[in-house]
């Protein structure tokens, strides 16, 4: 299935050949009959036994075809048609009787194969009884018919070999579903990254664009170099956070904690809000110095946003990181948001804890990144 389009992809030519081959390849079976017909005295007798099989040889390879070509699709088979399938079959190997006389007996391992291949499990065990069961009656109705043994062993052969063909083909069908579904889950999980990525960068990025536009533009009266200071770093902020997009989209924008602490400090400075902000940070593996890097991000981000706070702190530590203010505090007790959301899945990745609520004083905001074993 083409999961651009969600159509099934189309059948390469390779195994629309190799379907034809594995219809067709068994009917060298049919030689017997045939060979019957073609040595009829009668010119009328040689022609219907011969158009007969070979109606027959074509019904049966177009009803396999048939059956194949919805499997793969991951359709059911409908059992009406099948029926009907089976049935014309049936008539045309009756009708090439007066050219093929009891070789025509062979026909029934052609219809208890495809009644495998076609019905559902009980009516294929009816008509596969039915056809193993038929030669030995018509020895015993039809005289100078002798009984054919043979058409009995290859009418129970070549059911259970169909059998095995049928739940191969059943089990590759649910294969290929299966492979179709991951496929579409990663795609799907992949968007939800990239979406989850882009708000996490744009919204900080364009709160401290829109803070730092709104200073400009109370200080344009009073203090123009200010201003202009504020609208030069407005635009660098722009042109970062546009940079920043592209490398998401690119998949290879690389967060650290360094980086986001400096711009933790620009954000901060712009709303107004005090920074207390480490100076020095522990010498941290890469996964938890990005980790970090986000936690920081994402907190600054929400202080700077929803807190009202006069002062921000960021505390790091070998083990955790932690972000508080002394706002208004979280407006619920287990606070969420597309931006925790995401950091709680980055956490998880390296089996980290994310923990949302008040500070111990009862006041304000704290946000706290953790190693596994943490329970602060």
């Amino acid at each position: 299935m083409d999961l651009t389009t969600g159509q099934p992809r189309p059948v390469s030519r390779h195994w629309r050949f190799t379907g034809w081959l594995l219809a067709a390849v068994w009917l060298f079976f049919l030689n017997v009959p045939l060979a019957t017909a073609l040595h009829q005295p009668e010119l009328w007798r040689r022609v219907v036994g011969v158009t007969a099989l070979v109606a027959f040889s074509v019904g049966y390879v177009l009803l396999f075809q048939w059956a194949r070509g919805l499997r793969q699709a991951l359709r059911p088979i409908p059992a009406c048609r099948a029926r009907v399938g089976l049935a014309l079959l049936v008539a045309v190997g009756l009708a090439s009787m007066p050219g093929t006389a009891g070789d025509w007996l062979a026909t029934l391992v052609y219809v208890a194969a495809a009644a495998v291949f076609l019905l559902p499990p009980g009516e294929a065990l009816a008509v596969v009884v039915v056809c193993a069961v038929t030669p030995v009656l018509a020895s015993w109705l039809v005289p100078g018919w002798e009984a054919e043994s043979g058409i009995v062993f290859a009418v129970l052969l070549a059911s259970f070999a169909m059998f095995g063909v049928a739940q191969l083909a059943q089990r590759n069908s649910q294969l290929q579903a299966a492979q179709q579904e991951i496929a579409r889950l990663a795609i799907a999980e992949e968007r939800a990254r990239a979406a989850r990525d882009l708000h996490d960068i744009l919204g900080h990025s364009l709160t401290v664009v829109a803070i730092k536009a709104e200073l400009a533009g109370r200080l344009i009266e009073m203090d123009t170099g200010r201003a202009a200071v504020e609208i030069a770093e407005v635009e660098a902020l722009a042109r970062a956070a546009l940079a920043d997009v592209r490398q998401t989209a690119g998949a290879y924008r690389d967060v650290t904690l360094a980086t986001e602490l400096a711009g933790a400090r620009s954000a901060l400075a712009a709303a107004g809000i005090a920074a207390d902000l480490p100076a020095e940070v522990p010498e941290l593996p890469k996964e938890w110095d990005r980790l970090f890097g986000w936690a920081v991000r994402e907190g600054v981000t929400n202080v700077v946003r929803h807190s009202g706070a006069r002062c921000c702190t960021v505390r790091v530590y070998a083990d955790r990181v932690e972000v508080s203010d002394d706002g208004r505090g979280p407006s619920t007790p287990d606070a969420t948001g597309s931006g925790l959301v995401g950091l709680r899945e980055r956490a998880g990745r390296l089996g980290a804890a994310v923990t949302v609520g008040r500070r111990p004083g009862g006041d304000g905001f704290l946000l706290r990144v953790h190693a596994p074993g943490e329970t602060r």
